[in-house]
């Protein structure tokens, strides 16, 4: 995720990291479509964490869920849902007790 927002190939507006699966609310930037985006993302996590774990495989599904954000949504209220996720899941009582998150508005 890192590697593409600095590239420039995505804005990172807001993301968390869960156990199985990640929030990631971005804006694309022109020259990249969103299979793109993903494809690459999912290819460099992939190589990473399977280097990391010694092991070789699939990690990721090959689809994905998106959802376009209208110009009507709330884009802060979208990005703090996001970054409450490990809450509603009970994983930390605090968000600050869950390090795998990020958003810009801080």
């Amino acid at each position: 995720m890192r590697l593409l927002h600095e590239a420039s190939d995505v804005n990172s507006l807001a993301w968390v990291v869960m156990p199985d699966h990640i929030h990631w609310l971005f804006q694309l930037i022109e020259n990249k479509s969103l299979s793109e985006v993903m494809k690459y993302f999912k290819a460099r996590s992939a190589q990473g964490v399977n280097a990391y774990l010694k092991r070789q495989g699939r990690l990721w599904q090959n689809a994905f869920y998106d959802h376009a954000i209208r110009k009507d949504e709330d884009i802060k209220a979208i990005a703090r849902y996001i970054v409450a996720n490990p809450l509603r899941a009970g994983l930390v009582e605090h968000i600050g007790d869950y390090s795998l998150w990020d958003a810009t508005w801080l």
